[in-house]
């Protein structure tokens, strides 16, 4: 490949730049150079916004690829296909569309013949085959060898269309299928942050190893001494723990990692407890050590750690913005119309207006931008003054509401004061929790009671005046505050909805049932379901005390820590639906019809060759519907498992059908969801909490705006600027730009 060609465009020094117009001019035309600076500054301004990686390449062609690339229709393909591959696991053999996933009552699940859904397979991959070669073509040959994830990105395609063709050859009846276990990696390659996420958790492997290590330890030495504890007597009362617990070492170690989970507790410990209270101190200073000191270790390690890499990650992300910005500057700086004699670098402000109509970025921030540069009132930006303006991407406004309407009538705007005073929506706070309390009181009194025997005349009286309550709720705050300004609050959005769905149904329930009277029991008429939608409806109301929350402050903090949480958490869903695909996938692969049923006996009388079942086993607590027998079973089976609740009931009765070894997979699914994922969350819910708790305690006065930090620049408080020296030495190892200044 020409170097020359990853070189373009020459970025030549100021004062070159005169004695050369001609020639240039000559070459491109007067405004081809313009014209081509103004979109490589547009497309360095989006990629700052983005927090986009500026190393592509900048000619012409490559920016209107580049540009059409990340449009909002590429995205969403490429984001469709990322889903329907994904979701093909549901479609295809073995199927999961049947009603049941148990496996007494699940009829054959319809497959899709050999072809199509492979015919799907086949478009997706044309369509990643694309966007790879256009990725791969954007950063140029040189970067491309660089890149770890665009080379495992052509892999992954290349081996998932070997083995399309394996399968297409064997007419869809092989049982292995490699690439279904690799479809996860479109979705994490497609993410940044998934990718920063993942890089994090990778760096804090080594310290979550050490602690893990101590676990295993711990977990041994226990082991050791309940098989010398518990050993086999000739006393059967004794013999009870050794026969259920601690038979052997694989029992014996499943039985105590169970209890480091307390999944098992107190049951593993009542057999030799019942026959000796003293016993009891083991299981007490195993579960001590292991669950409260170095589980929560881990939990501490892993905070401490995944923070501060989780840190380093999103400083990076603010350097890629500055130097976006900078970028934009420095190639603005290169227009004709700036002084070619001036001893530092400016931009114009009508460039960079001209810029700013061609950015595809959020309305609010181009227009606190651009008043901010009608504001500044000079003709020359400097780069200080340029980064500034565009410190407006790393805030989130609050949206203004709109204002009230202004009565003339002296009466009118007594009532908008009365109306539009927080009391009134108190007032309505006390009306739903009365609401709620009277539906409670008559659903409690009736709950004993045939359908006979009912009357709900109180209760539909009730509905009735409460519902005519909200109606006229509703319409007082519009009269208050102006239809705008009403439907501008999510709270009054919700209420109205509310309001409107309660009205059309009571209307509804009348037209079929008539007026509530003495004996009115529309239950007896045939429309139950909307007699219990009424009901249901009227206890969403509840959801109206959310509304008292900015009046508690802690409160009113804890709900924002949730709702920040909720943002970030999109790239460690993202990597829990990479891991449950995965695991998914080798479980069918593993385990699929491995549960048989019992037939028609009861899983209770039900015998093997060691004897009757024992209570709490897989049969027995009928767990038939977790198995592994198509993906949406096994994602649910995997959930199960991670919630902890019961599992060894899982290790049981699949190392009995399937094979001892199927207890690997299980611990394995364990480790990496409930102990490496779980304290993850536990991590970033700590410090999103903490953030917020500083923010609090060290806040100042708000304007008539509130801005907020954008979910990339959580800890943007504790993050370090870039220096004009580090910015400018990246910008001169750019492969494709070069700055001669």
């Amino acid at each position: 490949m020409d170097p020359g060609a990853e070189a373009e465009p020459l970025l030549p020094p100021r004062r070159w730049r005169a004695a050369r117009g001609l020639w240039r001019s000559a070459e491109l035309g007067a405004g081809a150079d313009n014209d081509l600076y103004i979109n490589q500054a547009v497309v360095f301004i989006e990629d700052a916004i983005q927090y986009r990686s500026i190393n592509h390449r900048v000619d012409s062609k490559s920016l209107w690829l580049y540009r059409w690339y990340y449009s909002r229709t590429c995205q969403w393909i490429l984001s469709l296909t990322i889903t329907i591959i994904l979701a093909l696991a549901f479609v295809e053999e073995p199927s999961s569309l049947t009603v049941t996933s148990d496996v007494r009552y699940r009829p054959p699940a319809w497959n899709p013949p050999c072809g199509l859904t492979e015919s799907l397979e086949l478009l997706c991959f044309l369509v990643f085959g694309l966007d790879v070669s256009v990725k791969s073509y954007l950063i140029g040959w040189k970067e491309f060898w660089k890149n770890k994830w665009l080379m495992a990105y052509i892999l992954t395609l290349i081996v998932s269309l070997t083995d399309w063709i394996v399968s297409l050859s064997f007419f869809c009846t092989e049982s292995l299928r490699i690439r279904r276990i690799l479809r996860p990696f479109f979705l994490l390659q497609n993410s940044s942050m998934m990718k920063k996420t993942l890089k994090s958790i990778n760096s804090t492997l080594p310290e979550m190893a050490s602690v893990v290590l101590l676990l295993a330890v711990h977990l041994s030495l226990f082991t050791m001494f309940a098989m010398l504890l518990f050993a086999r007597t000739k006393d059967n009362q004794q013999d009870k723990e050794w026969v259920v617990y601690f038979r052997n070492l694989p029992d014996s170690l499943t039985s105590l990692l169970v209890l480091l989970t307390t999944a098992n507790n107190p049951d593993v410990m009542i057999p030799a407890y019942s026959k000796n209270r003293a016993y009891s101190i083991f299981f007490i200073l195993f579960t001590v050590l292991g669950n409260l000191f170095l589980m929560n270790l881990l939990t501490a390690i892993i905070y401490n750690q995944f923070r501060g890499y989780l840190l380093k990650s999103v400083q990076s992300s603010l350097f890629r913005r500055r130097l976006g910005i900078r970028a934009a500057f420095e190639v603005l700086s290169t227009l004709k119309e700036t002084p070619a004699n001036a001893q530092q670098s400016y931009v114009s402000s009508g460039a960079l207006h001209q810029v700013l109509q061609k950015v595809e970025m959020d309305s609010r921030c181009k227009q606190a931008i651009l008043r901010s540069l009608k504001m500044c009132s000079c003709d020359q930006l400097s780069a200080a003054q340029f980064q500034k303006l565009f410190e407006e991407l790393d805030k989130d406004a609050i949206k203004q509401h709109p204002p009230s309407p202004e009565y003339q009538s002296h009466f009118m705007q007594k009532l908008q004061f009365a109306f539009g005073h927080p009391y009134f929506g108190y007032l309505g706070n006390v009306v739903a929790l009365a609401n709620i309390i009277s539906v409670c009181v008559v659903l409690v009194m009736d709950a004993d009671k045939q359908p006979s025997e009912r009357d709900d005349f109180f209760l539909g009286a009730i509905n009735c005046f409460f519902i005519l309550y909200y109606l006229l709720e509703m319409l007082l705050k519009i009269l208050a505050m102006g239809l705008r300004r009403y439907w501008s609050y999510p709270s009054n959005r919700f209420d109205g909805l509310l309001t409107v769905i309660l009205l059309i149904l009571e209307i509804a329930t009348f037209a079929v049932y008539g007026f509530p009277h003495p004996g009115w029991r529309p239950e007896l008429m045939g429309l139950l379901s909307l007699w219990d939608m009424v009901r249901l409806v009227n206890m969403l109301i509840v959801f109206r005390f959310l509304r008292i929350i900015p009046n508690m402050k802690f409160m009113a903090l804890v709900v924002t820590t949730l709702l920040d949480l909720v943002k970030n958490l999109r790239a460690f869903a993202g990597i829990l639906v990479v891991v449950f695909y995965a695991f998914a996938i080798t479980g069918i692969m593993l385990f699929k019809g491995a549960v048989v049923p019992l037939g028609n006996t009861s899983a209770a009388n039900t015998t093997f060759a060691n004897g009757t079942l024992q209570c709490g086993t897989y049969e027995q607590l009928e767990y038939w519907p977790n198995n592994f027998d198509d993906f949406a079973a096994a994602v649910v089976t995997l959930w199960d498992v991670m919630v902890v609740n019961n599992w060894q009931v899982f290790l049981d009765a699949f190392s009995r059908y399937s094979s001892p070894w199927a207890k690997i997979y299980f611990v394995a699914w364990w480790l990496i969801s409930s102990v490496i994922w779980v304290n993850l969350f536990v991590a970033l819910l700590l410090e999103n909490f903490i953030h917020k708790w500083d923010r609090r305690c060290h806040r100042e006065s708000l304007s008539d705006v509130e801005y907020q930090r954008t979910v990339e620049l959580m800890f943007r408080d504790v993050l370090e600027e870039p220096t004009e020296e580090e910015l400018m030495e990246k910008l001169h190892q750019h492969p494709h730009l070069q700055l001669c200044r």
